[in-house]
């Protein structure tokens, strides 16, 4: 998208924000009651995911480059944080409700969020610190 001329904040915030919206369609398998269908939204939404996980891309496009690192281990210690937690929540949650519904909304959510802060975050560009 960049070497067709595209800006970057639209080069990274379409698709983000199409993998996102593919992304939440998991929410729906909790309204379906084909197992062919549920797999089909499934691989539909984890393709979005896929699309839609621009995270490092982003993150290499607006890190100062003297913080890079700090900048990367800090994502990757969210991320792991998130890796940690959800499954967690999840097995909680169904056991709670003896159910997979609030679960799977509960990660429709998740790319719900994604969607407000690349709503929230505005135009992307280098952060530089001011010497």
């Amino acid at each position: 998208m960049l070497r067709r001329g595209w800006s970057l904040t639209a080069a990274r915030k379409v698709p983000s924000v199409f993998g996102m919206v593919l992304a939440t369609t998991i929410g729906l398998c909790s309204l379906i009651d084909s197992t062919t269908l549920i797999v089909a939204v499934m691989t539909l939404a984890f393709f979005g995911k896929g699309v839609g996980s621009l995270g490092w891309a982003i993150t290499t496009d607006i890190a100062p480059p003297e913080a890079t690192s700090f900048v990367g281990s800090t994502m990757n210690a969210f991320g792991n944080v998130a890796g940690i937690v959800t499954p967690i929540v999840i097995g909680y949650t169904v056991q709670a409700t003896g159910s997979f519904n609030v679960a799977l909304w509960f990660v429709a959510a998740h790319g719900v969020l994604a969607l407000v802060g690349l709503a929230v975050m505005g135009t992307i560009r280098r952060i530089t610190f001011d010497a």
